[in-house]
């Protein structure tokens, strides 16, 4: 009787196993490592919430780009770019508040139309040459057939 087992007889040898317990030993050890070193940075640093997240506020100054100071000392600045300035209702707190610039987002919307006509031509050119080059195996295979009758 055949034995019901689907894994191949290469892949329980001694070496294979050792590498394979090594390899996810280290994995595992990555992702458990990430995993603590996230919970001991978070429990250490305690996060206060701006106030344009708990309250209502009104944009002082309109979205503007960042100079390069601005991009290296203000967290705001680092995640778009852009910030623009609002004043909380409640607390009458002025704080920064990063951005998208409508400028911004047209130059990248732009980018991606690009991108995806270039993919567009390059896979449209790609079915054509694999299209030419299917028939010309489908008429050397009819050409033998009649040269061999």
């Amino acid at each position: 009787m055949e034995s019901d087992c689907r894994i191949p007889v290469a892949c329980c040898r001694p070496r294979v196993l050792a590498l394979h317990a090594l390899f996810w030993g280290l994995v595992s050890l990555r992702v458990f490592g990430a995993a603590l070193l996230s919970e001991e940075k978070t429990a250490v640093k305690a996060v206060v919430a701006p106030c344009w997240l708990l309250e209502e506020f009104v944009v002082t100054t309109e979205c503007s780009q960042c100079n390069s100071f601005q991009t290296k000392s203000w967290s705001a600045c680092s995640q778009t770019g852009y910030v623009e300035r609002v004043n909380c209702t409640k607390s009458n707190k002025d704080e920064y508040k990063s951005c998208r610039s409508a400028v911004m987002e047209e130059h990248l919307f732009w980018k991606f139309e690009a991108v995806m006509l270039a993919l567009m031509v390059f896979f449209a050119v790609l079915v054509v040459i694999r299209q030419r080059w299917l028939d010309r195996l489908a008429s050397e295979k009819v050409r033998r057939q009649i040269e061999s009758i």
